[in-house]
């Protein structure tokens, strides 16, 4: 999701903070579905920069091949993929997790994701699916607010208190459809219940036609660093059935997939949950 350059925490960052490649980066992270093609003066007020400030950091995109340039507008180019894929091959996430969803998919269609906790978002790590339908997008990298997911509902479950106080103090979910929960309370209650099952069901929160379960991936501490998904089509799958044919498999990937990550503690640190 993307955020405007704000001032808000500015006295939490160090001195050593380069505030020009922030700016850069929040550039490249504001084009998405809905803005493949901007002007500069759309990148601006998206990024919450001057139109001089966004100009500058735009050409330094380009010139390093980033971004480019039809016109007046500005669109991602393909090296910014060299990004994301730095991530994935450092991480061995084709190694240690991707075949586990591909089996859990082998078994009951539909798809499988791994997210991670990065401030109000879930970011979706590993993904793999047989379903075509236009939908919310659950590829590798794609990132929704946590509060509509069942992955992100299992990652806030799985903060601290102190934490998760703090997110249900500022957070302002977003009517994303007609079952979105948009009342911080509600969300709490609906949190809280997550925390005590150990599991979250959806039906229609992101989008409509998704109907999903999710479990926690836990460290060897018991501490929440990610959570994993079943997701199936609103009408053929229900929370109850999900819950009945799918949670106990899922939990026991959920631990095979704990014990690959503790094998390589580069991808533990990397993927712990990162609340606000």
């Amino acid at each position: 999701m993307q955020q405007e350059m704000t001032s808000g925490d500015v006295d939490d960052r160090p001195a050593e903070f380069v505030e020009a490649l922030a700016k850069g980066l929040a550039i490249l992270e504001c084009f998405d579905a809905t803005h493949a093609e901007m002007t500069l003066s759309e990148v601006a007020r998206r990024v919450g920069l001057s139109p001089a400030a966004a100009r500058r950091s735009l050409i330094t995109l380009q010139t390093l091949g980033y971004v480019g340039q039809k016109d007046k507008r500005f669109h991602l180019r393909p090296k910014i993929m060299t990004l994301s894929s730095s991530f994935y091959f450092s991480t061995r996430i084709e190694e240690v997790l991707q075949p586990n969803l591909r089996a859990l998919v082998e078994q009951w269609g539909d798809a499988s994701s791994i997210g991670t906790l990065d401030g109000d978002d879930v970011i979706y790590i590993a993904h793999v699916s047989v379903q075509r339908a236009r939908r919310a997008a659950a590829v590798i990298g794609a990132r929704y607010p946590a509060c509509a997911t069942s992955l992100g509902r299992v990652l806030l479950a799985g903060l601290p208190d102190a934490a998760l106080d703090r997110y249900i103090a500022h957070v302002r979910p977003a009517a994303l459809t007609s079952k979105s929960i948009t009342d911080p309370k509600l969300l709490r209650v609906e949190i809280m219940d997550v925390r005590d099952a150990g599991y979250s069901t959806t039906v229609d929160q992101l989008d409509y036609g998704i109907t999903a379960l999710a479990v926690p991936i836990r460290d060897i501490e018991g501490r929440t660093i990610a959570a994993l998904n079943t997701s199936g089509y609103t009408g053929k799958v229900t929370p109850e059935t999900l819950v009945t044919e799918r949670l106990p498999a899922l939990r026991e990937a959920a631990s095979n997939i704990a014990h690959e990550i503790a094998r390589y503690p580069i991808l533990q640190t990397i993927i712990g949950t990162r609340p606000r």
